[in-house]
């Protein structure tokens, strides 16, 4: 595969993941990692990708608060227009972090009354701009990349909490494999917050559908409904109909 080629694929994979992992492509592209390394090295130059330790995250996922790079924005925007009509007064909710929730989180109504509860940095300083509603973050060590707090405490706290809905920013869903992820810090609070949660709405641009990465969060049938960017019927949701799942 050439040069151009392998930064073509790595740029469609931050694009809709948000990160990658060198390993992982030096698999899928059958090079060596340190032809990766290279491949990343080059792309951070171009300020196309933002490389870390182990791999590169995606510039929109690198938080500003006000953020003009953001992949697939106006998919998001439809996404959580949709999320936003679940949310009522009164209600405790509970949010991940990533660029699908911010863009909920905004759309929000300046009359809502609601408590909001979050690990997500990010998340938490957008839900201060809002006027009505009352902000938890449950803080606890910060993994620099998902900008989020992580770890025992985290989970220990969120077992304490019934909320009523659990939006879940989502990097891959697939019929067969579930919500699958990256990291093992950020799977373990993302399992937490299913188990504390009446209703796990999963929120995921059409884009994430039927992808995988290497560790798994959770099962479909731990999952209430799916929101996407498309019309419920398309036959792409098919699949996901049948395990049950509402689609909006």
């Amino acid at each position: 595969m050439l040069k151009k080629e392998r930064h073509a694929y790595i740029m469609h994979e931050i694009d809709i993941h948000n990160k990658v992992l060198s390993s992982d492509l030096s698999l899928q592209l059958t090079v060596s990692e340190d032809t990766i390394r290279r491949d990343l090295q080059e792309l951070d130059e171009k300020n196309m990708l933002t490389k870390v330790h182990g791999g590169a995250l995606s510039k929109s996922f690198h938080f500003t608060l006000h953020n003009n790079t953001v992949f697939s924005q106006p998919e998001k925007k439809i996404i959580a227009q949709k999320a936003r009509d679940l949310i009522k007064d009164g209600m405790l909710v509970l949010l991940s972090g990533g660029t699908t929730i911010i863009e909920l989180v905004k759309s929000l109504p300046p009359e809502l009354n609601a408590t909001f509860i979050t690990v997500s940095i990010p998340t938490a300083l957008e839900l201060l701009n809002h006027p009505n509603i009352e902000v938890i973050f449950i803080g606890n060590k910060l993994l620099k990349n998902a900008q989020m707090s992580v770890g025992a405490e985290v989970v220990q706290r969120l077992s304490e909490i019934k909320c009523d809905l659990c939006f879940l920013g989502t990097n891959s869903i697939d019929v067969e494999n579930g919500i699958t992820d990256l990291e093992l810090e950020v799977i373990e609070v993302k399992r937490a917050m299913i188990r504390s949660a009446k209703k796990v709405v999963s929120l995921a641009i059409s884009k994430k559908l039927n992808t995988t990465q290497r560790m798994l969060v959770c099962r479909l049938e731990d999952v209430d409904m799916l929101i996407t960017e498309l019309v419920p019927t398309e036959e792409i949701l098919k699949p996901y109909h049948s395990k049950g799942i509402t689609i909006i």
